[in-house]
């Protein structure tokens, strides 16, 4: 008798869309207190790179205490929907500070950047509309066009003579139409052209969603994402989507628009309407985050220094970088999913976390490990990181040969050819 149970079919499903990795030894879902407490045990160092803890905020005292205070004075929760459930002024505060530190009209801000993005973009257009949207966009975003009902058409990743391709052909067959891109890419850690991509949305006469969840924090002189990297007037965006667990080291997503937008979405948008508003503790750390973040902006020119070292370091011992433009994300690509899994436990075994990425959100043909980089890093970790890498990359004949160099066009510009001064530190 075959069986039918939930059980049996969620096992096989699992065996197909991961194989092996998820059998014995599996580098997912792993207890990080563990793999602490046995580099503390070893006398070695714990250290990390994959988390986005961008600007070395995770474990700030400063942040932590805030947190803790919030609790104390307002509780663990706040018990209801925002729209039916009534305001609490530290929501209010925290969106103010937003718009005010990206240059938008409002913010609304919600309990999920997965869920920003998928209740927004399904909620956006109607029948009559079309949405385009990079190919290497994240899951959230194709949740979200999995539920409009608008037409859907992808372009090829950043290529963005195919998108002027696509909306010279199509633009007049629909009535509305919504460019949808990232600022960062997260899994390869190239950038979107921004200055093209808003010349094409006013040519089309368009509207345009940036995706900023792994840019603000990390792009700009002073963490204010991909518009201010290349100096465009946030009012040519029209959506900015945004996260509060990269750059902030908390958890939930927010939308930037003008206040019509934000008005229009506070009263409709499922997402916000239907989910629980911001716990007092998570609303306050984001806050607190900000404010180090407006303050200590060196946090940032840190962060873009190491990151540049790390890309270049890695492209000068051979390893196969990818499409990495040397801000905070970068791919150590590898010929084979083993391969990958294997460098993630040897770096394991050597007190670094970093997990592969090897079938889920990758093309299978390009398995990796995806390093997230950190203010927080400092250079001899990073030497020694890619040290262990180039070693095991060698011994599998691995390796780039000769090495590859920095393609200029695409890394970012060199204003911090020595590690800036500033050391990160937590706040007091």
């Amino acid at each position: 008798m075959i069986d039918n149970s939930l059980s049996v079919y969620a096992a096989r499903r699992l065996a197909f869309e991961a194989g092996s990795t998820f059998r014995g030894n599996s580098p997912y879902n792993i207890s990080l207190d563990d793999l602490r407490a046995e580099a503390a045990r070893n006398g070695a160092e714990f250290l990390s790179f994959g988390h986005y803890d961008y600007i070395g905020i995770a474990e700030d005292v400063y942040v932590a205490d805030r947190a803790i205070q919030a609790i104390r004075d307002h509780g663990c929760g706040v018990g209801a929907s925002r729209l039916v459930g009534g305001e609490r002024n530290f929501h209010r505060e925290l969106e103010s500070r937003l718009a005010r530190f990206l240059g938008t009209d409002d913010v609304l801000a919600m309990v999920s950047g997965y869920g920003t993005n998928s209740s927004l973009i399904g909620h956006m257009m109607g029948a009559s509309d079309l949405i385009v949207y990079d190919s290497l966009s994240h899951n959230s975003i194709i949740a979200g066009l999995g539920v409009t009902r608008a037409e859907t058409v992808a372009f090829e990743h950043n290529n963005l003579d195919a998108l002027d391709a696509l909306l010279a052909e199509r633009r007049d067959q629909f009535k509305r139409v919504l460019i949808v891109c990232e600022g960062l890419y997260s899994m390869d850690g190239d950038f979107v052209d921004l200055p093209r991509i808003v010349a094409l949305k006013e040519r089309y006469d368009a509207w345009l969603y940036v995706d900023e969840a792994h840019s603000i924090g990390v792009m700009g002189r002073t963490g204010r994402g991909v518009a201010e990297h290349f100096g465009i007037d946030r009012g040519q965006i029209d959506i900015t989507m945004g996260t509060l667990s990269k750059t902030f080291g908390s958890c939930g997503g927010f939308v930037a628009a003008t206040q019509p937008v934000i008005d229009w979405l506070r009263h409709t948008l499922p997402g916000y309407v239907y989910s629980v508003g911001l716990s007092p503790s998570t609303t306050i750390a984001a806050l607190a985050a900000l404010e180090v973040l407006e303050t200590e902006p060196e946090r940032v020119a840190v962060l873009q220094h190491n990151s540049r070292y790390f890309v270049e370091g890695a492209r000068r011992r051979g390893l196969r970088t990818g499409l990495a433009g040397g801000f905070a994300i970068v791919p150590i690509h590898f010929s084979t999913k083993d391969k990958a899994v294997g460098a993630s436990r040897m770096l394991r075994d050597n007190g670094i976390y970093c997990p592969p990425i090897v079938k889920l959100a990758v093309p299978k043909d390009l398995p990796r490990l995806r390093m997230f980089i950190s203010a927080a890093h400092s250079e001899a970790q990073i030497d020694r990181t890619l040290d262990l890498l180039h070693a095991f990359a060698r011994e599998r004949g691995d390796l780039v040969m000769p090495a590859s160099p920095v393609p200029a066009h695409a890394m970012a510009p060199s204003s911090h050819p020595a590690r800036p001064a500033a050391a990160v530190a937590a706040k007091t």
